[in-house]
């Protein structure tokens, strides 16, 4: 397949069709090296001028469903974070459970005290002297990444608390931090601006080998919405009631059974929850 027929991405723009980013993102599924080259072969053979990204996940994952339910599972972790929608509150639950998982007491929809005003925190993490306050924000959309506009806001807001927390006893030696976690990606200016005044910024795939798609499969974190033994409309149910997580599943079974699951289905969907609950 000559590389220079281009593709298009979620953002519009074209590039280059390269068969190796496509085998590393099929790697991360963890499906067995001959099943990704197989699939990396015929979608390759498959690729046309002007075919979408999305065109051709649909037809990787296709394949690797068929070959394994799970590590299509794992393949669609991206997709999977983008359904928790339609309000960022899944999202912001599943970040909290991440760091609860990383050691930290969390709280997840909080309203507290700043100097000025009062705010509304998605999520405020604290472990040892570390005290943070995390903004989550949440795109149902590839196209859509964080500009320098949302460090601004959040280091404003963070200001205001940091003032409020410094004031608080025992506070003294503490190290408050603000952040902000996306399920897409950050701007340069917005990495830029974040990093100059010390902002945790956490994305797809920022920082570098330690983003969500790392921690979550480190963690066995992984969302319902990556089941592919469920609908839509069950997922929203369970979503409906608070319940993001593979692990929630597979330690709360009843639940498959309270939104009207057919026990006939139950295996598999807990067979799938199980496997994905496993860290790497």
């Amino acid at each position: 397949m000559d590389k220079s027929v281009l593709i298009q991405k979620y953002s519009g723009e074209h590039q280059a069709f390269d068969v190796n980013k496509l085998i590393n993102s099929l790697r991360r599924s963890r499906a067995d090296e001959d099943i990704v080259q197989d699939i990396a072969r015929k979608v390759q053979e498959q690729i046309e001028e002007g075919m979408t990204t999305k065109k051709i996940y649909q037809l990787a994952f296709k394949m690797l469903k068929a070959k394994s339910r799970v590590s299509a599972s794992k393949y669609k972790l991206k997709k999977a974070l983008m359904e928790l929608g339609p309000t960022g509150f899944p999202f912001e639950k599943l970040v909290g459970k991440l760091l609860a998982h990383e050691g930290f007491a969390t709280k997840v929809g909080v309203i507290v005290q700043g100097n000025c005003v009062q705010h509304e925190i998605d999520v405020i993490a604290l472990k040892d002297n570390d005290h943070y306050m995390i903004e989550c924000k949440y795109h149902s959309h590839q196209g859509r990444f964080c500009n320098v506009k949302t460090p601004l806001y959040i280091q404003s807001r963070f200001l205001d608390v940091e003032k409020q927390w410094e004031q608080k006893k025992d506070h003294e030696s503490k190290l408050h931090k603000g952040g902000v976690y996306t399920n897409t990606r950050f701007t340069t200016d917005a990495i830029q601006y974040g990093t100059c005044v010390g902002l945790l910024l956490t994305s797809w795939d920022y920082p570098n080998g330690n983003g969500l798609k790392e921690r979550i499969d480190k963690s066995g974190l992984h969302p319902l919405t990556a089941l592919t033994t469920m609908t839509n409309a069950e997922k929203t149910k369970l979503l409906d009631q608070g319940i993001v997580l593979c692990k929630e599943l597979h330690e709360n079974p009843a639940l498959l059974e309270q939104i009207g699951i057919d026990k006939k289905r139950h295996e598999k969907i807990l067979e799938d929850s199980e496997a994905l609950c496993k860290s790497t």
